[in-house]
């Protein structure tokens, strides 16, 4: 996914960025994205799809009987810390796109709507893991924590507080449902990133719409459109739409002309090996051994 995404860099979001933020004809049609669930997130999101597909699945992770096999990361310590940097990165992600601080209430609106979708997207992932899952699993709450912060990242400055902690639980849900969709469908998707950038990228997008609060965004975001709900629901999945449609389809020629260039997979042996030593001649961690010493 990352070598797509860095092509993806100066051919996709310029392309879709300038429709949302430069004067295109979405941003200019009243879509609004405060600081990019769509430009950010689900343009990754898509491509990362493309790539999915294209790439396959790992060896074993799905079984010949139908089952799923989980391939789980090596950390959870780490991958925990990485989340709460994440966290805190995204106070700086979502108010610094006021681009002034003027008196503070706009960045203050929006630092507060961002750490409360968090909050609640990790208990709502915590709640449907629980009872989807019988065990209130790290993994998803982590990933419901990251969804939270995904979705709020479109509305934060165009609805109330209430209404984004709101934003944040179903988002919390949403990629619990999603990572188990995923795998039902046999899309090997390593870390949830299909489920937590581009599910949720969507959700927040559509979520401005539904939530939309005319007063906050002329205070706030200053971007007030003067559209209902209903208008401004419709003009967000309007740009879901075409941005998705762009997205995926530009990624998924790029994926198949790397395939057909240079390939996306290493070997099978290399693949069983590690790509720790197969590409780098080295070892993440050199004290472990399998079982017996093979």
């Amino acid at each position: 996914v990352t070598g797509v995404q860095t092509c993806a860099l100066p051919i996709l979001y310029p392309v879709t960025g300038h429709w949302i933020w430069g004067g295109g004809f979405l941003g200019s049609n009243n879509f609004r994205d405060f600081a990019g669930s769509t430009v950010v997130h689900s343009v990754g999101g898509w491509a990362a799809l493309a790539g999915v597909i294209v790439l396959g699945p790992r060896l074993g992770k799905f079984g010949k009987d139908g089952r799923v096999h989980p391939i789980p990361g090596h950390n959870m310590t780490s991958a925990a810390l990485g989340v709460l940097i994440l966290w805190l990165g995204w106070f700086g992600f979502n108010p610094g796109s006021t681009m002034a601080a003027g008196n503070g209430s706009a960045i203050a609106h929006i630092l507060v709507n961002t750490n409360i979708a968090a909050a609640t997207g990790a208990l709502g992932a915590m709640i449907a893991a629980w009872a989807l899952l019988k065990k209130p699993d790290l993994s998803m709450i982590l990933n419901g924590c990251l969804a939270g912060l995904v979705a709020i990242t479109a509305p934060c400055a165009f609805i109330s507080i209430g209404n984004g902690a709101l934003v944040g639980l179903i988002a919390g849900v949403l990629v619990v449902l999603a990572v188990i969709f995923f795998d039902k469908v046999k899309l090997d998707d390593p870390v949830g990133a299909l489920s937590v950038h581009l599910v949720n990228g969507i959700w927040g997008t559509l979520a401005l719409g539904l939530f939309y609060d005319n007063q906050i965004a002329t205070d706030v975001a200053g971007l007030a459109t003067k559209l209902s709900r209903g208008a401004q629901f419709l003009v967000q999945l309007k740009g879901v739409f075409f941005v998705g449609l762009f997205t995926f389809v530009a990624a998924l020629v790029l994926w198949y002309v790397i395939k057909l260039v240079m390939g996306v997979r290493v070997t099978p042996e290399e693949e069983i090996e590690g790509l720790d030593i197969g590409e780098h001649a080295n070892q993440a961690y050199p004290d472990f051994q399998p079982v017996g010493g093979k």
